[in-house]
């Protein structure tokens, strides 16, 4: 709202508009092709007509404009406020934006004023200059559409080297995580970047080389009670899935969602934060799990695990 309340999109259509007029090549179709890029369909109904009426007093009959700059868009205190505040976020810094322009403003909101309570606390170490350079050539070599190499931890402790053709960086709110998939293989392949011991940039690869990795999914079962908003909850925790609902009863529903495999243990944790407004019907592989997670819960929390 701090953005498009100030710029909106018809102010970014109107400006681009002036400053196609400002060159001297403004034309009808300009008009409609600029509104068409920047603003919404029905500013098609708008936006010309008041332009032609000349009530903005923007254009005249013959195409120019009055205006003898082009528009600019200086950012609002409150605007700069907000980007401060997005800005004390240490993932930023792996971009390397340049932050200077908000030197000395005040930031509208401090993290301390945000509660975390369903993310892990052993997120990346984002303000650690290794990683930092890691992510940077990564994004990089995405950008260039280069090969890596990357040396690198597995979950066993034990040093692995490839050369890799990236495909995407991937982010997990849950576990404040970011990981890389790649690209060529038969399967997805992935590597967590706090685990990269070296990474460096090579050569350009064939665009035929680029194939999206196949992903190896699993789908679970499960009825909701949608109770405390329940159901709109669980559309919003698993927004990240393929999912398909179905309504079976007054507050009842039965929803099947499809994730990736390696992530099963995520989904095992997400599912059961839910309590009794969730209950696993399939895979019968999936509600032992459930089981097996619940008992040793119990028996962590000193009660009986029958």
């Amino acid at each position: 709202m701090l953005f498009s309340e100030v710029y909106s999109a018809y102010f970014n259509a109107v400006a681009a508009i002036v400053t196609e007029a400002l060159e001297g090549h403004l034309t009808v179709n300009d008009i409609n092709r600029i509104i068409g890029e920047k603003a919404f369909l029905e500013s098609m109904l708008s936006i010309p007509s008041a332009l032609a009426s000349e009530e903005w007093a923007i254009l005249n009959e013959n195409m120019k404009t009055p205006i003898k700059r082009k528009p600019q868009m200086p950012l609002t205190t409150l605007q700069k406020r907000w980007l401060k505040s997005l800005a004390q976020d240490p993932r930023i810094a792996l971009f390397g934006v340049d932050l200077t322009v908000l030197d000395g403003v005040e930031p509208l909101f401090e993290p301390d004023d945000y509660v975390l309570f369903d993310r892990y606390a052993d997120g990346d170490p984002y303000t650690d200059a290794a990683y930092i350079g890691h992510f940077r050539a990564i994004l990089t070599a995405l950008k260039e559409k280069r090969r890596i190499s990357i040396v690198y931890r597995n979950r066993h402790d034990r040093f692995i080297r490839g050369i890799y053709i990236p495909y995407r960086l991937e982010y997990s709110a849950k576990d404040d995580k970011f990981r890389l998939e790649t690209a060529g293989g038969k399967h997805a392949a992935y590597i967590n970047l706090q685990r990269i011991d070296s990474c460096e940039i090579l050569e350009a690869y064939d665009e035929s080389e680029w194939i999206p990795p196949r992903r190896r999914e699993n789908a679970v079962l499960f009825l909701l009670t949608d109770e405390r908003n329940a159901l709109e909850r669980v559309m919003l925790h698993f927004s990240d899935c393929r999912k398909e609902t179905m309504r079976i009863g007054a507050n009842r529903y039965q929803v099947r969602i499809w994730y990736e495999a390696q992530d099963e243990a995520e989904i095992l944790i997400r599912v059961i934060s839910f309590g009794p407004m969730l209950q696993v019907t399939a895979p019968d592989s999936f509600v032992s799990k459930v089981k097996n997670r619940l008992t040793m819960q119990r028996t962590m929390m000193g009660g009986s695990p029958s």
